[in-house]
């Protein structure tokens, strides 16, 4: 049987074995398909990727937050913007006065019936998290494309035109910084202020706060480190890096993870590994049970040393 390093670890300083608080959030994977390919991507999503969330579980993720207070839809993917039923998800949600947010990678709106897509999150009041890798073109490129940078730059640019970003706050825009390579992200104040004085200066385009974000050794960028042969080190990396001061803020202590077919996570990393929430928690949206949910533990790998490494990544 593997021996759970993270499990150790965490005894090891002291504190008790994860277990959630409570359900704040809902986050939901609209599917895996994508208009891009990026290097880093942990659930190696992609143009030719075919899983997406179906009416059914939709309906079932909008009678959930109708019976439960649950406060905040947190969707992604993939592009979730790909997925037909994305729109109607995010109205049911706002009628419901459900705080809604919206992983976005900016490219999508530039794909055939996507274009309106920043005026539909204008008008529904959606909270957008944005990748941009970097405020350089050379290392977005490098990253995620050819030509992604140019593209993300627009986009920013027509979010800002809509309100999106300014100091009232508004149409919220945060921007997520992921590495470029096998080595943990700078402190997140720090970078933050290095990204609005840059996008400022070379664009004119302003945003509310960044997040900066490990690359968990899962997915694709798993792939790139064991074909550099790199991935043993990294993961000693974040091993290493450990810091208990983050176990009492973990997403998943507060979250539950919808998976595109309605199975239940205790994080979208986990759905990717296939660790579902333990096995006396309810497995599926449609058997939802807030107070049971609320109490489980979580299952929790090696991988989990991404979200605690450092400065923490939640």
């Amino acid at each position: 049987m593997k021996k759970n390093k993270f499990i150790d670890a965490v005894r090891s300083a002291g504190s008790e074995p994860l277990a959630a608080k409570d359900i704040a959030v809902l986050q939901v994977n609209m599917g895996y398909q994508c208009n891009m390919a990026c290097s880093h991507c942990h659930v190696s999503a992609g143009p030719a990727r075919t899983e997406a969330m179906d009416k059914s579980t939709v309906d079932a993720i909008l009678q959930v937050l109708a019976d439960n207070p649950i406060g905040t839809l947190d969707i992604t993917g993939g592009a979730p913007e790909m997925n037909p039923l994305f729109p109607s998800l995010v109205n049911s949600a706002r009628k419901m006065n459900n705080r809604v947010i919206a992983r976005t990678n900016l490219t999508v709106f530039f794909e055939k019936g996507s274009e309106g897509f920043p005026e539909f999150y204008r008008d529904h009041e959606v909270e957008l998290i944005a990748s941009m890798p970097c405020y350089l073109e050379e290392n977005v490129n490098a990253t995620r494309g050819n030509g992604v940078y140019q593209k993300s730059i627009e986009a920013l640019r027509r979010l800002n035109s809509l309100g999106y970003g300014d100091e009232t706050g508004k149409l919220s825009l945060s921007l997520v910084y992921n590495p470029a390579g096998p080595f943990l992200a700078p402190a997140q104040c720090t970078l933050g202020a290095d990204y609005k004085r840059e996008l400022k200066a070379r664009h004119g385009i302003v945003f509310n706060r960044l997040f900066a974000f490990t690359n968990m050794p899962i997915g694709r960028f798993r792939d790139a480190l064991a074909k550099s042969g790199k991935i043993e080190a990294y993961e000693e990396m974040l091993a290493s890096a450990f810091n208990p001061a983050t176990l009492e803020k973990v997403m998943c202590r507060s979250l539950v993870s919808v998976g595109w077919d309605g199975k239940l996570y205790d994080c979208d990393f986990n759905q990717v590994l296939g660790i579902p929430v333990a096995a006396d928690a309810p497995q599926y949206i449609r058997s939802f049970d807030l107070s049971a949910l609320s109490r489980r533990s979580i299952s929790v790998d090696d991988h989990c040393f991404g979200c605690t490494a450092g400065q923490g990544s939640t």
